[in-house]
């Protein structure tokens, strides 16, 4: 979860929908601001002003920390793009500077995040973009200073995703849909699309909740695929609500054994 990203921590957000980098963001920064950190964000889907309006919905009065030097909210074209161009190496060696600047100005470390879709601009030198993101893997680990790379996974195709992804050691691991004793729901990835993650056990008391997580999946973009592989059970009234979502929808990983209560109501998940 986005709380638990610490020092040494260069992790990808790949968001669905504006509500789930909302929910997202705002906590990674808020979480360095009462660590006693220094915050940067690089704006560029949205503006400073917006990212502002996050904090402050979320209870949180960005003034002080903006005038203390805490805060800083930017954007793309001030920072990745400040040369008019985007440099890795460069882009690198500013990061390690900031955690450097940061440590000796008293900060307890360094956390920042960007929205990286500047990226499919056709800006000169984004096509570096992923040799940057392994690249920032040393600026960050084993020092005092932690990273969150957005990434609109309704703008950028899968194969993209998926080698952005390989460049981060973590992804941040999005909210539940549901979650309860015996059901989880989980947004997740597959070969850089999105996935729904089903968790535990499937009867007629969870079928509305794998309904309301199958109705959001439909807004993401692509094909819906469901991953089965931590599936324990599942019955009719799981199965009934999956066949009401056939269109689009990809089972995945399903045991042999639950493979036969699809086989028996005559709908294969293979199909």
């Amino acid at each position: 979860m986005v709380e638990e990203i610490d020092h040494g921590d260069h992790v990808c957000l790949a968001f669905a929908d504006d509500a789930e980098q909302q929910r997202v963001a705002p906590t990674y920064l808020l979480t360095g601001l009462r660590r006693g950190e220094r915050v940067m964000y690089f704006a560029d889907q949205r503006t400073p002003t917006q990212v502002l309006d996050w904090l402050r919905a979320a209870g949180r009065d960005p003034e002080p920390a903006l005038a203390s030097g805490q805060l800083v909210v930017t954007t793309a074209d001030d920072s990745y793009l400040a040369a008019g161009t985007f440099d890795a190496d460069s882009m690198v060696a500013t990061l390690r500077q900031e955690v450097a600047d940061s440590l000796r100005a008293g900060y307890t470390g360094f956390r920042v995040s960007g929205e990286m879709a500047w990226a499919l601009r056709d800006v000169p030198g984004s096509e570096r973009l992923g040799e940057y993101e392994t690249k920032a893997n040393a600026a960050f680990e084993g020092h005092r200073a932690s990273a969150v790379c957005q990434y609109d996974d309704r703008r950028i195709d899968a194969a993209a995703l998926a080698d952005f992804e390989a460049g981060h050691p973590q992804v941040v691991a999005a909210p539940s849909l549901h979650s309860s004793a015996t059901l989880r729901l989980v947004p997740a990835f597959r070969s850089g699309e999105r996935a729904l993650r089903v968790v535990g056990a499937v009867d007629y008391h969870s079928a509305p909740a794998l309904a309301a997580a199958l109705a959001t999946a439909q807004n993401w973009p692509g094909d819906l695929w469901v991953d089965m592989s931590n599936l324990d059970f599942i019955d009719l009234a799981g199965v009934r609500e999956l066949v009401r979502a056939a269109e689009r929808l990809h089972i995945v990983d399903l045991a042999p054994m639950l493979s036969q209560v699809f086989h028996v109501v005559g709908w294969d998940a293979s199909a």
